[in-house]
């Protein structure tokens, strides 16, 4: 099921992608840590990231990366949106974890369900990078340059909805993809612009590719977008330590505000449920909403609050969102 990647310290790129024959998981006792990631190039960019920064803090560990093949990965034309799996971009990174195959599983925070396997812990989640969404196009600058009629590509119902809310003379189309594919069906002409996380295409070192970013006034982004979540064994110590020095606390606690909000919304990532938590001095701001498919109805709202009371004051802006509509939005869905 894996195949074993580079070597210690060497620098990740697509040219260091040599594929490995496949070993069995060492033990405790050896310095070997292996991280788990899938196959895209952003999965393995995120992974590489991870691999150079425990080697930064360990320089004589030996850190190897292997690919896993996901349930998305297999059958890549399938819209995730029709998907009533939970989770398809992560289960068997997990299983590849708990089996001991692999010691970290790198994933995308944003791909990972609320509830963890018996077992596993979420051991670090480091400095989130820019969590707005990128408008791409290949001629103008921004959404509002868009002709009526325009084609807008996007995988994502919390996108679509947002976008149609802002311009609902727009036509939205399903995209399905890596983000090599996806630039390159614009490139080609079948989509008129298209909606990416900024975060995603700045790990490829594709930032230039952006026309404009989406500012959180028009866009929520999805819960945890632009954060990694770094997943080791509950009983490996070893591991757990490695991976923790990379956690950074204020990202943490906004993507764990955020994780807690979709819960009481009792929403998955197949909902159009946005939100965006950040720590500001001494308080965490929180903005949510939940929206109607069609972008008709948005329901928008806020808090502010001490990290010690964040729970509390998580549930209460959710309940107001549900009670103001947002449930009956939900329900239909």
């Amino acid at each position: 099921m894996a195949t074993r990647l580079q070597t210690r310290r060497t620098p990740f790129n697509k040219n260091t992608r040599t594929a490995l024959e496949s070993r069995p998981h060492m033990n405790q006792s050896t310095k070997m840590i292996i991280i788990g990631s899938r196959g895209s190039a952003l999965a393995l960019a995120q992974a590489g990231w991870v691999q150079n920064q425990i080697l930064r803090h360990f320089p004589d560990a030996e850190v190897t990366i292997h690919v896993i093949k996901t349930s998305a990965d297999k059958n890549p034309t399938v819209s995730i949106r029709s998907s009533s799996s939970v989770g398809v971009f992560v289960k068997e990174l997990e299983q590849a974890l708990t089996e001991k195959e692999i010691d970290i599983a790198v994933h995308s925070m944003k791909d990972l369900p609320n509830s963890i396997p018996d077992g596993l812990r979420i051991a670090a989640v480091p400095e989130r990078e820019d969590a707005r969404d990128a408008f791409i196009a290949n001629k103008i600058a921004s959404l509002s340059e868009l002709s009526s009629g325009s084609l807008v590509g996007t995988g994502s119902i919390r996108r679509k909805s947002q976008l149609l809310a802002l311009r609902p003379d727009l036509r939205i189309l399903d995209i399905r993809g890596n983000v090599d594919t996806r630039l390159k069906k614009l490139q080609d002409g079948a989509y008129d612009a298209i909606v990416l996380a900024c975060a995603g295409l700045n790990r490829l070192g594709l930032h230039t590719r952006i026309s404009s970013r989406i500012e959180f006034a028009q866009m929520l982004p999805a819960p945890g977008q632009g954060a990694l979540a770094i997943e080791t064994r509950v009983d490996d110590s070893r591991a757990t330590d490695m991976a923790s020095v990379l956690n950074h606390a204020p990202t943490a606690a906004a993507v764990s505000a955020e994780r807690l909000f979709l819960q009481f919304m009792g929403g998955g990532c197949n909902v159009p449920v946005a939100v965006y938590a950040q720590l500001n001095r001494d308080l965490i701001e929180m903005d949510g909403l939940v929206a109607s498919p069609d972008g008709r109805r948005i329901i928008r709202d806020s808090v502010r609050q001490k990290p010690d009371r964040i729970n509390e004051a998580v549930e209460s802006l959710a309940r107001r969102i549900l009670e103001n509509g947002g449930r009956a939005i939900l329900d239909a869905l």
